[in-house]
């Protein structure tokens, strides 16, 4: 790996600062929201419950992601990578580690939350710690592949941090992306789309039943309209990032992106749709999704 000490062919100074700048705004805002995440967590004893402790797990994960982009943007800053051959190395896996987490985690969080709704029991603490465990140490396992030989990682086009290596095109490094694109972004994309569309039958379903058979379920609705309101609570900051770190999930993770935000839309648009049913229990109103 030859090291980054000039500006590559066919970029300019003026445009390395305003991605640098770019990332650093990035990178300011995401650690900023997602710490207000993480303390309304440590902070409010009602959100301390197992389903948040996944929203805290996706909180930690991307603030790895924005602290993985505050180094590119100093890099970005600085025109060239000062941190070496193994500077790189350990940026792309700390980038890594953070981006897979952050998939898996919005994926447990989405089947928390279809647990939770659509099951008569709660989410409990065991499961919810032996979810987190598990995402962290599938996405450490994953990115450390590239480190052992599956896989690569070198500097991005810039040269100012560094990724998986899509340049090249060998049977090592294909083997690897389709492997590893199949376990962590297909499969979490499926559970948490199935998820959120199978809260979404049976909320719409439970609405529409007989008005006696709503207040029955009167308090139950009431209950899981404070719980919807305590998850947009925990959720507000990672909602405004939501739309933010795209930019540098991009380079981390380039051919899972855009599918991850697809996944990202869906799951709000149906806590939408859930939130309009535990209304309509709540005041024993029929809703029409």
């Amino acid at each position: 790996m030859a090291e980054s000490g000039t500006l590559p062919t066919g970029f300019g100074e003026l445009e390395v600062l305003a991605v640098g700048t770019l990332l650093l705004v990035e990178a300011l805002s995401g650690l900023s929201l997602n710490i207000l995440t993480i303390l309304s967590f440590c902070k409010t004893p009602e959100l301390r419950t197992p389903s948040h402790l996944l929203v805290l797990s996706l909180a930690l994960a991307d603030s790895g992601i924005s602290l993985n982009a505050l180094v590119a943007a100093t890099s970005s800053l600085l025109r060239r990578w000062p941190y070496g051959s193994e500077g790189c190395q350990a940026h792309g896996f700390q980038g890594f580690v953070a981006a897979l987490a952050s998939i898996c985690s919005s994926a447990a969080i989405a089947w928390g939350r279809y647990h939770h709704h659509c099951t008569r029991s709660r989410l409990d603490w065991n499961t919810a710690v032996s979810l987190v465990f598990f995402v962290w140490l599938s996405s450490a396992f994953w990115a450390a592949l590239p480190l052992l030989g599956w896989g690569h990682y070198d500097y991005e086009p810039l040269g100012t941090c560094c990724t998986l290596d899509y340049s090249r095109g060998d049977r090592n490094f294909t083997s690897f992306l389709f492997t590893m694109a199949f376990f962590n972004f297909l499969v979490p994309l499926f559970i948490t789309v199935v998820s959120y569309r199978l809260m979404e039958q049976k909320l719409g379903k439970t609405s529409r039943l007989p008005g006696a058979a709503r207040i029955l379920i009167f308090h139950r609705g009431r209950r899981m309209l404070e719980d919807v309101r305590l998850d947009n609570e925990m959720n507000l900051a990672d909602s405004f990032l939501g739309f933010s770190w795209p930019t540098h999930w991009t380079q981390v993770t380039s051919p899972v992106s855009g599918g991850t935000f697809v996944s990202y839309l869906y799951s709000h648009k149906s806590q939408i749709i859930i939130s309009h049913s535990d209304l309509a229990l709540a005041f024993q109103t029929p809703f029409h999704g």
